[in-house]
């Protein structure tokens, strides 16, 4: 037995219609499904669906594991347990009375808030991000005013839900830019880091510093500014996971600046990190095992060594399982690989491929690598392949 049964006024409490809604709402409000946590507690899901149901307890060893994966005190958890109620009101009606009443807003709405932060999160990476953008920015607009008016642990949650809604917001409103809108996605990231700071949240407060990162990377091309954020970034990750990433992102600086050696070193610092890290990673869900492979593959390019950078980005789009805006970048580095590396057919069908992903997604990555390739492409301008997959990215710009 790893649970015990409790009781309620004599009997169990199965059947009651009682549930410990609080600790599923904490649960969700710092990124874990159920089986999640089951795997980092070492039980089953069906117990954490029983100790959420309130039909048992768990464990005294349980406990301490229990409470650190949640991110609360002891004492914390003990009141979590402790509050077994009758359903509580539909989300959206908590919300717009929080909202009218600004001083009673509670976890479970904070919950609320943050389940659809990582919702919006989730369709990101597949969904044009000027879709997006206007529920993000209600959200976000909710989660400030009802930080305004909170107190203790409720205001420390908001402040942890504001850093996740601004990092997305900056991702939203650079990508729906095409990567030019530097200064207002800026100022999200550093919004998102103040946050952050004050939740206690070195993930986030990490994530939102290695965004910022990218903006000077990718952004303003100053590889050596974004070295610096990726250090910090770094400093601050108590994550393998985020540190990996930092890493990738440093090697893809050194490749920038034509440093060789130390793009290979940090690109095999990153390696490490990823096989060290567990289930137990605060930024596990940050990882894609193609992370690696796609940074590789930018590095070798920057370096102007087309064939490695083949090799790699290959590797890379054969771990992506579906067409995301990751996609986009990948299929649009290969195609200005392929056409460094004097592959002509190869180049214009990964042109081809990129178009593909970006008319669902509207990579704003991918975009801009897309025409990247099309310039590059210039000396055969007069085969009619060419002139073809040109012509399907132009056609993306027209309304």
């Amino acid at each position: 037995m790893n649970e015990v049964v409790t009781h309620h006024g004599g009997g169990s409490r199965r059947g009651t219609g009682r549930r410990r809604y609080r600790l599923a709402q904490r649960r969700k409000a710092v990124g874990l499904s159920q089986e999640h946590l089951a795997e980092i507690l070492g039980v089953d899901r069906s117990t954490v669906v029983r100790w959420e149901r309130a039909e048992t307890d768990p464990q005294p060893w349980h406990r301490p594991h229990l409470a650190t994966a949640l991110r609360v005190s002891v004492e914390e958890l003990a009141d979590l347990l402790a509050d077994a109620a009758q359903p509580p009101p539909l989300p959206d009606e908590r919300l717009d009375h929080a909202l009218r009443r600004p001083g009673h807003v509670d976890l479970i709405t904070v919950g609320h808030l943050r389940e659809r932060v990582r919702q919006l999160d989730e369709r990101y990476d597949r969904t044009p991000s000027a879709l997006l953008l206007a529920e993000a920015a209600q959200v976000h607009g909710q989660v400030s005013v009802l930080r305004q008016h909170a107190t203790g642990s409720v205001r420390r949650d908001l402040a942890a839900a504001l850093a996740e809604s601004a990092t997305l917001l900056g991702q939203l409103v650079w990508d729906a830019t095409q990567r030019h809108d530097h200064t207002a996605s800026a100022a999200y990231f550093d919004q998102a880091i103040d946050a952050a700071k004050e939740a206690g949240d070195p993930v986030a407060q990490a994530n939102a510093l290695l965004r910022k990162s990218y903006l000077a990377l990718y952004g303003v091309k100053r590889p050596t500014a974004a070295i610096v954020l990726i250090a910090q970034a770094a400093a601050v990750s108590d994550s393998h996971v985020l540190t990996g990433l930092a890493l990738l992102h440093r090697a893809e600086a050194h490749a920038m600046l034509g440093q060789a050696r130390n793009c290979s070193e940090a690109l095999a610092s990153a390696e490490k990190q990823f096989a060290t890290m567990g289930a137990q990673d605060p930024a596990s869900a940050l990882y894609c095992p193609s992370h690696h492979a796609r940074l590789a593959g930018s590095c070798w390019l920057s370096l102007d060594r087309p064939a490695d950078a083949i090799t790699s980005l290959r590797t890379a789009h054969q771990l992506i399982s579906e067409r995301r805006k990751s996609t986009a970048v990948v299929l649009g580095n290969l195609a200005i690989a392929c056409i460094r590396h004097r592959d002509l057919d190869m180049a214009i069908s990964y042109l081809h491929q990129t178009v593909d992903v970006i008319e669902r997604t509207r990579a704003g990555g991918g975009l801009n690598l897309a025409f990247a390739a099309a310039r590059q492409l210039r000396p055969w301008r007069d085969r009619s392949a060419v002139q073809d997959a040109k012509d399907r990215l132009h056609s993306l710009m027209t309304p």
